[in-house]
């Protein structure tokens, strides 16, 4: 809810960007939400590549 707030009072007050791109309305909020989605799709991948299997400290001994 914030978020739509703040999102529409960027309509009404003037944003100065440094870089131009940053000055575009919304930008703070979709460049919020693509870099959340970047963390997230790096974090699966990384789960991926550091997966081990079940078994990886099972030594073959059974203690039951």
């Amino acid at each position: 809810m914030v978020l739509v707030v703040l999102v529409l009072a960027q309509a009404f007050i003037y944003i100065k960007g440094y870089f131009g791109v940053d000055g575009w309305f919304g930008f703070g909020a979709v460049f919020g939400f693509l870099s959340c989605l970047a963390m997230v799709l790096v974090a699966k991948v990384l789960g991926y590549v550091l997966k081990r299997p079940e078994d990886y400290y099972d030594d073959g001994k059974s203690d039951v």
